[in-house]
């Protein structure tokens, strides 16, 4: 009798086995197919952003220029000013796009985004009062924003605490602390001269103008350094999605998991909010477009950062060459951005959600 049940409910299973294998190795194989179509995206971008300007240059002259050789007019234009912006339009976008989707993922909300929550209003106000009140150099505001980045996370995260921390008391204690500073910011600028309010502007719109390789090293070296810290916990933010006692239950240690990739993730949108000033919405769009692209199940972080990227290349290279002024990329990406908030509002109030 029992070789008969046996017997009778294999064939069952194997069908159900092998098809579970097939679509993961679906998944899988549009996984790569995905993020190979970005990298080259964004390959294809950094080349065109590095000829497009006044004055075209080709592959050739750029390569050239890569490599050391002089070119005249390509050596100046392209080695000192393009490179640099490119650069650091590339590395910046990975870091917001890292630093968003964790976050988001983190706490299962499209809405928990840096942007959102005050970490950007936070090195943003610390910026304004280092430029207007303290009239330090572009070295010490950096600083000062780093600091106030993560200072305002440990606050943000420190308040939400209560027996763990829940996603929606978190959004809201980010909103809140975010309106403070950005009222901070805006009485700072009331106060300020008129060179201190437009250098304090031009930063606070997030900007890639004036970008050099001293702006781009810090942001280099803080994706080479907490880059990896944040990968290595990509299964466990992924579990973390499935709720805090499912994670629990598969092996997260839950709080040192949270605290690692809080600290990885504020730390990289720190150093690029310190370069290139608080781009807009570029850390809230990366994760939910990654996450329409991939189609699956698995960890975003990469597909997301390569779409954080692509954003601010593409945005750059639209605010500096599609109009008669040439605009900052923050204005681009939030022109981008504030639509999809909208419409993200519009559909958790249909749906009768909440935060």
């Amino acid at each position: 009798m029992t070789l008969s049940v046996s017997s009778a409910s294999s064939p069952a299973e194997t069908p159900t086995l092998a098809a579970v294998t097939r679509s993961r190795v679906r998944r899988s194989r549009r996984r790569g197919l995905v993020i190979g179509i970005l990298v080259a995206l964004v390959v294809v971008a950094y080349g065109i952003n590095l000829m497009v300007g006044e004055t075209f240059y080709t592959l050739s002259e750029i390569g050239r220029v890569i490599l050391g050789e002089t070119v005249p007019g390509a050596s100046f234009t392209v080695g000192e000013l393009r490179l640099p912006r490119a650069s650091l339009a590339a590395l910046a976008g990975f870091c917001f796009g890292l630093g968003g989707v964790t976050f988001q993922t983190m706490l299962r909300n499209p809405l928990a985004s840096p942007d959102v929550i005050g970490i950007t209003s936070g090195a943003s106000a610390a910026a304004a009062f280092a430029i207007v009140v303290l009239g330090l150099s572009e070295t010490g505001v950096s600083v000062f924003a780093i600091g106030a980045g993560l200072g305002v996370a440990v606050i943000v995260y420190t308040l939400s605490f209560r027996d763990g921390v829940a996603g929606t008391r978190l959004i809201l204690i980010g909103i809140g602390i975010a309106a403070m500073l950005d009222s901070a910011t805006a009485y700072v600028l009331s106060q300020a001269a008129q060179w201190d309010l437009q250098q304090a502007q031009r930063w606070l719109t997030g900007s890639l103008n004036g970008a050099t390789w001293d702006e781009t090293g810090p942001v280099a070296l803080a994706l080479v350094v907490l880059g990896p810290l944040l990968l290595s916990q990509a299964r466990n933010l992924f579990m973390l999605q499935l709720g805090d006692d499912t994670a629990a239950a598969l092996g997260v240690r839950l709080e040192r998991t949270r605290i690692l990739v809080i600290v990885a993730a504020v730390g990289l949108l720190a150093f690029a909010t310190a370069a290139t000033g608080p781009i807009a919405f570029v850390a809230f769009l990366s994760g939910p477009i990654a996450a329409r692209i991939i189609g699956g199940a698995g960890s975003l972080l990469v597909p997301a950062g390569l779409v954080g990227a692509l954003l601010v290349l593409v945005a750059d290279l639209i605010g500096q060459n599609a109009f008669d002024i040439r605009y900052p990329v923050g204005i681009v990406t939030g022109v981008l951005g504030a639509p999809y908030l909208v419409y993200l509002l519009i559909r958790t109030n249909r749906a009768g959600g909440s935060l």
